[in-house]
């Protein structure tokens, strides 16, 4: 069983148009990681911490989260996954939100997230953005299991 798993991109946007772009964006930069889409919030972070299928089960992840979402904030989400007892505190975060407010900015990075990236995404800011992804997603791996001498 090989422990290099590929890291899951889960994409937190109710953009379609958004979101497919940012899709397209990704796999222009060379990521063929899988990509899971979510539109709300609720759905997200029920996946997040409790499906089977989610990273707290199932092997890392990435999360690139939206603030502005129907049902809750997305800066909710982050901090629910950046608390001390998160079992995905360690998952890197990238927010994407079409605010450019220094406060809300800094308040995003103050609560954990990797990267931030404003909406409308313009591809050389996002390629770049996804090349320093690249950075983590080649870094985030399943722990090697002890072995014992």
């Amino acid at each position: 069983m090989s422990s290099h798993q590929p890291v899951t991109i889960i994409m937190i946007e109710d953009d379609e148009g958004h979101a497919r772009l940012i899709e397209k964006n990704i796999r222009r930069a060379g990521v063929n990681n899988p990509v899971l889409h979510f539109v709300e919030g609720t759905a997200a972070v029920e996946f997040l911490f409790n499906s089977p299928e989610g990273p707290t089960h199932n092997g890392p992840a990435l999360v690139l989260l939206d603030l502005n979402l129907p049902d809750m904030s997305g800066t909710d989400i982050l901090k629910r996954m950046k608390e001390e007892t998160s079992p995905l505190r360690r998952t890197p975060v990238v927010v994407l939100t079409t605010t450019d407010d220094k406060m809300e900015i800094e308040r995003c990075y103050d609560l954990g997230a990797n990267v931030y990236i404003t909406k409308p995404v313009e591809y050389e800011s996002f390629a770049q953005a996804i090349r320093q992804l690249g950075l983590f997603i080649s870094v985030i791996q399943v722990p090697e299991p002890e072995i014992e001498a």
